[in-house]
């Protein structure tokens, strides 16, 4: 049986080794704690060797001593996970912890992976089931190859603007850069009428990340006039496009357009073997969706459509947590409005999401 450890900050360079997304990493748990954002990073170890990694953040229930635990993006919940997530879970008096594995549908079935029937199939997920993902490992002529007809108009069309002088792509690590990225993002989460992080929580992430050279920005220019904005992370060996923003000037130059093939090719340059697009819908996607917009941006660029196993709770053993389950699970279930005292779908976000 494998031994659980809490794990110090002298183990941040072996952990980084054995989680396999950013929002795993080190930096990334950093950044959460200076948000306020309760956490434990765990090694589970065979004799003596640390062989899996993963941090938990806790959440706790409004009015109550109890907590949800969360694990984003972390390896199979096989029986191993089950058994170390029930020792946490009771040490910080968790009702459940919910985990979303950073495990493709492909490779489950390829590997056989068994999932501990103490693990619940959850209907509530907080990270998206599907992505994008570019293998970066190709050629760069191969890989715009896949570009559908669409986009590979429209980044014609920005690359004959961007030689003629009309559009600049340029990468940054400054504040300066950040302010212009932020003052897009924004002006897009409103034109786009969806919930963005507040500027507190982007500010601390760029911060946090970029003091280790995990963060940078892309920025399109028109006569010095910002157009699009991209935050990007690299950890391990993929790059990610989490956040983006974009100015609905000029939309004849195609900057964002031209701002993902960059994206590529600093990928590419970093000598990274993926790149990230931080989510889509599936297969199916409906047009009348409200992320079909980015879906269709995103699709545009080739990568492979995967499909994670989804999401999972595990309900720590007591007869408390098996009462209050449920109940939490129906109530997370259930538009907020219907529940005005608790406003659940704010305290979602501020408890949950990445």
């Amino acid at each position: 049986m494998m031994e659980v450890r809490h794990l110090a900050d002298s183990y941040a360079k072996e952990y980084d080794k054995h989680v396999t997304h950013v929002i795993q990493s080190w930096g990334w748990g950093n950044f959460r704690k200076k948000i306020g954002t309760s956490l434990g990073r765990y090694g589970m170890f065979e004799n003596g060797k640390l062989v899996k990694a993963f941090m938990v953040t806790f959440h706790q229930i409004p009015g109550t001593p109890y907590y949800i635990g969360y694990l984003a993006k972390g390896p199979v919940p096989d029986t191993d996970l089950a058994n170390a997530l029930e020792s946490i879970g009771r040490k910080n008096h968790c009702v459940y912890i919910k985990t979303e594995p950073h495990i493709t549908t492909r490779d489950a079935g390829e590997k056989g992976l068994i999932i501990d029937p103490r693990f619940r199939q959850s209907a509530n997920e907080y990270f998206t089931k599907h992505n994008f993902v570019i293998d970066l490992t190709k050629p760069m002529v191969e890989i715009q190859k896949g570009f559908n007809e669409q986009t590979r108009r429209n980044v014609k069309k920005a690359q004959e603007y961007e030689q003629a002088g009309s559009l600049k792509i340029e990468e940054h690590i400054d504040d300066k850069a950040f302010e212009i990225y932020l003052k897009l993002y924004f002006e897009t989460t409103k034109r786009q009428k969806y919930h963005g992080h507040n500027p507190l929580y982007h500010r601390l992430a760029w911060e946090t990340m970029r003091s280790t050279n995990m963060a940078r920005l892309l920025i399109a220019s028109t006569q010095n006039r910002p157009l699009a904005a991209w935050m990007l992370y690299n950890f391990n060996d993929t790059l990610y496009y989490p956040y983006g923003g974009s100015s609905p000037d000029n939309p004849e130059l195609r900057a964002s357009n031209l701002v993902a093939l960059k994206a590529i090719e600093l990928g590419k340059k970093l000598g990274l073997k993926n790149f990230d697009m931080w989510g889509a819908l599936g297969a199916d996607a409906k047009e009348d969706h409200p992320w079909f917009g980015f879906h269709r941006f995103k699709r545009g660029y080739g990568g492979k459509l995967e499909e994670y196993i989804g999401t999972y709770d595990l309900v720590i053993p007591s007869l408390i947590n098996s009462l209050l389950y449920p109940i939490h699970n129906l109530i997370d279930q259930t538009p907020w409005i219907k529940f005005p005292a608790l406003k659940l779908a704010e305290l979602r976000r501020k408890w949950i999401k990445p």
